[in-house]
Formats: C-alpha cells, structure tokens, sequence
C-alpha cells in the first residue's frame, strides 16, 4: 500500500510499505477520507516527541472495514485506543484512560490507503453521511466535548451567552458551528489570517481580526481558546465576564504566564479538554448526519499523493480551507 510518512522536521514522504499484519480484536479499513490535524502540523515541524520518524501521522479518517467483525461497513474511528478497565475507563471518560494509545501517534496512523485497528474503536456510518463529512467527527467532537464540559459551568443557558470564539480552523470554525446550532445568538470568531476570516464568513459566522479590533474586557460570559497560545490565553482571560468561564481547547505552546489574580478576582472557571468520549464521537455522527451545521463547503480535498504541498501550503497560511482532507 501507499502511505505518507512523516521522516523528519518539515519532512513528509509517500512510500511503498506493506500492510500491518492484524491481531485478535483487531479490523483493516481502507481509508476514503482522512484530515489534516493542528497535531499533525504540530509532528511535522519536529515539535511532538511523542510522534517519532518515520511515522504514518493522521487520525481522522473515515472509510470501510475489508477484514474484521464490521466486514462491508462503513466507518469512522476513534484515535484513542483505550484499555477499558481503568478508573477513568469505568466511569465513562475513556479520553482520560490511564494506558490510552493513539494512531498517528504510537502506532501507524490514516495517511495511508488501509489501517488496523481495534474493533472497539469504529462507529459505524450512516449511509447518507459521506467519507468526507464523516472524517469531520474527529475535530467536531473536540469542539462539542469542550462546549459541552464549558456549558457545565455556567450559571445562565449557553444561548443566552454572549460567545467568544478564539481561532477560525477546523475546531474553532466547528464550536462556532454547533454554538450557532444551539441557539447562541451573540457569537463572534477572532482570527488573524483573513483567508480563514473569509471562510468563517461564507459559513455564516462574524469574524474579525483581533489585531485591528481588540475583543472588549469583561465582555462575553463565554471564550474559547482553539489555538491555545500565549497571547490567545491573555486575551481570554481579558475578555470573559466575572463568573464567565474560558475553554482552553488549543495547544499550540506552554509559553507565558496566566493571568490567575485576574481568574480569581473574576471568580471565573478556567477549564480544558482534551479530545472526546465515545459517546461524543457517537452524538457527532448524527449532527454531521442531520446536516445541522450546514453544507461543509468550506473543506478541501486533495489526494494523498498530495499531501506534503498541503502541509507545506498550511503552514504558509496560503490555505483558504479550514480543514484539509486527504483521499487515498
């Protein structure tokens, strides 16, 4: 089979290899549809010790299961390969498992035309939601699992909230999505490249540009950080109302320091998430399916074969397209 493997810092190669052998408790599917992560843009610049060369990235895929209990199905998968019998696993937050592994990260990953992987982790599709919608559920499901553990902590209705998206890619652009879906009605996305602006805007969102328009202090009950960076991180501990809340679903750096005098004079909950629950990756499914977040045009397709230029255009900042999608 063909696959694209990540060899080095800014290095990415589509080569010949065979196909994993499969193991008890274990399917192969051949990947139709599979994108472009922030974590995979993160590996490719030799960031992520976690990711070591050469490695098969990618783990947001969709595709049909050709050896396996689910033979003929189509699917999409959960990254997370959890164990099941930890504390975390028992009460139903499996993204928290104690021995958890993941695709694209310690073991081969979807930028390849088959993967293997446990049983456990496929859900099964619908067969009016296509590959390339489906292969959304992975990032659309981080932002649903953020904005549902943010709206937790809130004291008033979430669509009574005045909304602070920081970050128009994928998962920015999908919170914005689903909170317009829930009915909240004072919304506004802050992004600095005007190709992703321009893109929140054809999908309906308000976008602006933050170094021109300084979102307001104390203004919006609820922010959401989706690059998760220094200078994001000030500004939204500045912008949240007192007794607001901040959703830190970004994880570009750890530089800097938080503004924790102003957390606690504000009384305001400062809350992270990291990925999904199975459960939230089963509730995305049928809200990609239900056509509730609108038409997706905003998503480019290349082939795999292409897949180094797209890297490459994402990091010049040179991509209109919120999220990339690679099709084997």
């Amino acid at each position: 089979m063909q696959a694209l493997y990540y060899v080095g810092p800014e290095r990415l190669e589509l080569r010949d290899t065979e196909e994993a052998p499969l193991t008890e408790g274990e399917s192969r599917v051949r990947i139709q549809a599979t994108g472009i992560c922030g974590s995979d843009l993160h590996a490719y610049h030799g960031h992520d010790p976690r990711r070591r060369p050469p490695l098969i990235l990618g783990h947001e895929a969709a595709g049909e299961v050709i050896e396996g209990v689910l033979a003929g199905k189509r699917v999409t998968m959960n990254p997370l390969i959890v164990c099941g019998h930890c504390d975390y696993c028992l009460e139903g937050r499996q993204n928290l498992c104690s021995n958890r592994t993941m695709i694209g990260m310690t073991r081969p990953g979807t930028f390849a035309e088959t993967l293997t992987i446990p049983d456990h982790c496929l859900i099964e599709l619908p067969d009016s939601l296509d590959a390339v919608a489906a292969a959304l559920t992975e990032p659309t499901a981080t932002a649903l699992h953020g904005i549902n553990r943010l709206e937790r902590a809130l004291s008033r209705p979430l669509s009574e909230a005045r909304v602070l998206v920081i970050g128009a890619g994928a998962v920015g652009l999908l919170a914005g999505l689903i909170l317009r879906h829930k009915g909240v009605r004072h919304l506004r996305l802050a992004d600095t490249n005007p190709l992703r602006r321009e893109t929140a805007g054809r999908a309906g969102l308000v976008a602006f540009d933050p170094r021109d328009e300084r979102p307001a202090e104390d203004a919006f009950e609820a922010v959401f950080d989706c690059v998760g960076a220094a200078p994001t991180r000030d500004m939204a501990t500045a912008a949240v109302r007192p007794g607001g809340a901040v959703m830190h679903l970004g994880l570009q750096d750890n530089e800097g320091s938080l503004d924790v005098r102003a957390i606690t004079l504000k009384e305001v909950s400062f809350l992270g998430a990291y990925t999904y629950t199975p459960s939230d990756l089963r509730a995305t499914v049928e809200l990609l399916d239900s056509g509730a977040l609108g038409p997706l045009d905003w998503v480019e397709v290349r082939r795999l074969e292409e897949g180094a230029e797209a890297f490459a255009a994402l990091v010049a900042g040179k991509m209109p397209a919120a999220k990339v999608i690679l099709a084997p």
